[in-house]
Formats: structure tokens, C-alpha cells, sequence
């Protein structure tokens, strides 16, 4: 599913299109007509921020290899660096998506962490078994690129 296909929908059982559409108390870090910013509810690092579509896009396996979705994921990335950049410019970071059967919400997005991990054994939910697991933004933008 491209994104422009994914664009006209929008779930009202999904927490992130709720988020998305502004109809949370979520507290937002970033938006703009592509993407939405927040701390994530449950974080696993210093600083563990969510960059999600605002088009309702279930996960990684449905974006394709064309310049919508590979510039997508491109700015979703230069959202969460700049965020990280901002408030924890000491740190070393992660960026990368849960693929399934391991993502949590069906609905994209990145997690941005400014390292370390708290507690440190919440790393294990970001580690990669190559088509499963974690993948790292810039792999994925590898493989979207057009």
C-alpha cells in the first residue's frame, strides 16, 4: 500500500490516528501534514520519542519502493533527529521500526532513542532477526529507495 493509498484512511479504533488526528491528550512534540511527534507512554531509553505517519499506514511490510514512501520514512528520520538533537544532544542514538509479528500498534512508526537504555535489558526489544524483529531506519530506507 503506497502512502497516497494509505492516506484516505483513517482508523478510529487506532490509537496513533487518534493521536494523528489531534483527538488525544497526547503531549505532541512535532506535527506537520506528514507526520506527528510525542514521547512514547513506555520508554525504553533517555529519551524514547514516536514518529508516526499521519496517513494510516499497519506497518513496514506495506510500504513499497518508491519516492512517496522512501521520502516518508526519510523525513519521519530527519523529524526524530532533530528532536533527539534538541533535547539530548550528548547521547548516542537508535532509529527504527518494529517489523511484524514484533510491532506493538499497527500503525508506523519510528522510535527515536537517545541511549542508554532504561533499564538496560529493554534493548532486547530492539534487536534484529533479520526479516523480523528491529530494523534500523537507514536499512529501511536501502530498501525503499526508488
Amino acid at each position: 500500500m503506497a502512502v497516497a493509498a494509505a492516506a484516505a484512511a483513517f482508523q478510529a479504533d487506532c490509537i496513533f490516528c487518534q493521536i494523528a488526528s489531534k483527538s488525544t491528550s497526547t503531549t505532541i512534540l512535532h506535527s506537520d501534514d506528514k507526520v506527528v511527534a510525542f514521547p512514547d507512554i513506555n520508554p525504553s531509553a533517555f529519551r524514547h520519542y514516536l514518529i508516526i505517519s499521519v496517513a494510516h499506514i499497519p506497518t513496514v511490510r506495506d510500504l513499497q519502493r518508491k519516492a512517496e514512501d522512501y521520502f516518508l520514512v526519510s523525513h519521519m528520520l530527519e523529524v526524530g533527529q532533530t528532536l533527539l538533537a534538541r533535547d539530548a544532544p550528548q547521547c548516542k542514538y537508535r532509529f527504527g521500526f518494529h517489523q511484524p509479528p514484533m510491532n506493538s500498534v499497527n500503525h508506523l512508526h519510528l522510535h527515536c532513542q537517545a541511549l542508554p537504555y532504561t533499564p538496560r535489558w529493554k534493548c532486547m526489544k530492539y534487536l534484529s532477526f533479520g526479516s523480523l524483529g528491529f530494523i534500523e531506519a537507514d536499512k529501511l530506507l536501502e530498501k525503499l529507495k526508488p
